[in-house]
């Protein structure tokens, strides 16, 4: 098998795989008006967006939010995402208007984030409209995508186990969630040797294809 050309000039589309519960939000317009963005709607067994291949993100209006604090949906289903291995958000979208006229104390909201990103470990990201929310989801995938560009002089915590940060840096490539970089790891041996590797290399893993391959390659020969 040819491997794929790779232009670094040209971007490569960022693939988003949409719950198909999330048809009528009008996230999907917006993203389908994108033009670097590919969408397919799919029943996702993990929140409702998975971008770039290992991203996810619950979606939740204030109105979905404050109901699903009350019925325990909330928590659930942070506790679903915390144990995702990928990085995984709560994008939580709309105006404080939208509450009006609903009992639900604002102490409630307060203790339900505070919930989420101190013991859950989830981000809360906040949006204004389904627009927003659909950019917001773009540029987190632009911005995995230059970690992983600039992976070797990368800022911020990291996990202390090795083996954990290199899983860390090979999750941050495109289509590549935690079971491709387990596979990455184990058949290459190292993050320089899957950052070397060709597109008809990456392609003898398991799991990553033509497509994929030829979007780590072209990601990794970006000019940052």
């Amino acid at each position: 098998m040819n491997p794929a050309p790779c232009h670094p000039a040209l971007p490569v589309p960022i693939l988003v795989e949409a719950d198909d519960r999330e048809a009528s939000g009008g996230v999907l317009d917006a993203l389908r008006e994108m033009p670097e963005v590919t969408v397919t709607v799919k029943r996702l067994s993990l929140g409702d967006y998975c971008v770039d291949g290992y991203c996810r993100f619950e979606r939740k209006t204030l109105v979905d939010f404050a109901a699903s604090i009350v019925d325990g949906r909330l928590f659930m289903q942070a506790e679903r995402l915390a144990n995702f291995e990928g990085p995984a958000a709560i994008l939580l979208e709309g105006r404080a208007s939208d509450l009006e006229g609903r009992q639900m104390r604002r102490e409630s909201l307060q203790g339900a984030m505070i919930t989420l990103s101190l013991i859950y470990q989830l981000p809360v990201l906040r949006s204004l409209d389904p627009a927003e929310s659909a950019r917001l989801m773009i540029y987190a995938a632009h911005q995995l995508r230059r970690h992983a560009r600039g992976w070797i002089s990368g800022k911020g915590r990291r996990p202390k186990n090795r083996r954990k940060r290199q899983l860390r840096v090979l999750q941050s490539l495109p289509g590549i969630g935690p079971e491709r970089a387990e596979l990455l790891l184990a058949r290459l041996g190292s993050v320089q040797a899957v950052m070397d590797a060709d597109s008809e290399l990456l392609q003898t893993v398991d799991g990553i294809g033509e497509t994929t391959a030829a979007a780590i390659r072209s990601v990794l020969q970006e000019q940052g």
